[in-house]
């Protein structure tokens, strides 16, 4: 074993968290579910999502089982929802595939929907021992301060040359152990704030001894966001449920609910054609400024659209494309967070 993983898991020892939900019992699934929710979200986000995810989902046979609704359904206010729809994807393949055992292989885990290499290697060491080096977030920031590597993490180049860091401190005994040091080192000492007095790399870390730690990792190339426009239909009816419309399964927000988003220039008269209904259905309507939501690449600037009707149109029913929230009865569905936002809105 190396200084490195040496001082790190002497660190760990003292400091290190031993109490989350998923160390308590670090089974392949639990480990799992916890490493795709981790991804991109921060741990106190993810403490109560799991722990309601895991009692309506205690196995990976009942996750298998379970109907994709009522997974994003648990999965709202996470974001990503890519992530819940790979989640179900890889609990029904390794069902049917490997008989609800998921394999300790690390090129066999890393083929599985949502699962990278980063990840697949946290499983197999925090779960299985496997000796596997992890490269997230976390774990990118330390190795490019204490090895002052240069450049975007997002990189090939950079990439290339943090993985073969990874591997090289990724000790054969207490892989495990290792492997949630390194991540709670990035996610508490060697943050993107640096708190260097505590870290237990310090001596040998080349960023701090260079006095360059805010040098490292390399930031990502600033690129200006285009901005798209659209419209979001609230459309009530004489009961006060809202129409929703299952969004297409690829794309943003893919198979969620969602308020009908159509082209900014849609106008009230179109979108009631489309639901079998004439203006003079309508019990009042307005427009609402617009609400802006921030993708990884865009802004979407959303416009509500509200519109009361008298009657419920005889076209649209609960089904496969179209349901009436709001009664309860199909509450439990998955729903994008304008969504969540909008419908908020409706009953305040």
């Amino acid at each position: 074993m190396d200084w490195f993983a040496t001082a790190l898991l002497q660190w760990f020892d003292v400091h290190g968290r031993k109490d989350l939900p998923w160390q308590v019992d670090p089974k392949p699934y639990r480990v799992w579910v916890s490493e795709i929710m981790l991804q991109q979200t921060q741990v106190t986000t993810v403490m109560p999502y799991y722990e309601r995810f895991m009692t309506s989902f205690p196995t990976v046979e009942a996750l298998a089982a379970a109907d994709l609704d009522e997974v994003l359904h648990h999965w709202t206010g996470l974001g990503y929802y890519a992530r819940g729809r790979n989640l179900h994807a890889t609990a029904r393949q390794v069902v049917a595939q490997f008989g609800g055992d998921f394999p300790m292989d690390v090129d066999t885990l890393a083929s599985l929907p949502g699962i990278g290499r980063s990840t697949a290697g946290a499983i197999a060491a925090i779960s299985g021992g496997v000796q596997a080096p992890i490269l997230d977030g976390n774990v990118k920031r330390v190795l490019a301060r204490f090895h002052a590597v240069g450049g975007y993490p997002g990189t090939s180049a950079t990439a290339k040359e943090l993985w073969q860091h990874a591997q090289a401190h990724t000790p054969s005994q207490r892989v495990a152990d290792y492997t949630q040091a390194i991540m709670d080192l990035g996610a508490t000492v060697c943050a993107r704030t640096a708190n260097c007095t505590d870290c237990p790399l310090q001596s040998r870390c080349v960023a701090f001894q260079t006095n360059r730690v805010e040098h490292y990792p390399g930031k990502k190339p600033k690129k200006e966001k285009p901005t798209r426009s659209v419209r979001m239909f609230l459309i009530q009816n004489p009961a006060g449920a809202c129409l929703l419309e299952q969004r297409p399964a690829n794309g943003i927000w893919g198979g969620l609910w969602s308020p009908p988003e159509r082209a900014a220039d849609h106008s009230i008269d179109a979108m009631l054609r489309e639901i079998g209904e004439a203006s003079a259905s309508i019990l009042s309507h307005r427009t609402d400024p617009p609400l802006r939501h921030t993708f990884t690449h865009f802004h979407l600037n959303i416009e509500p659209v509200h519109i009361q009707l008298q009657r419920s149109p005889t076209v649209v029913s609960d089904g496969q494309d179209w349901l009436w929230y709001g009664s309860g009865q199909n509450a439990r569905i998955g729903l994008s967070a304008p969504a969540v936002k909008l419908i908020k809105g409706l009953a305040s």
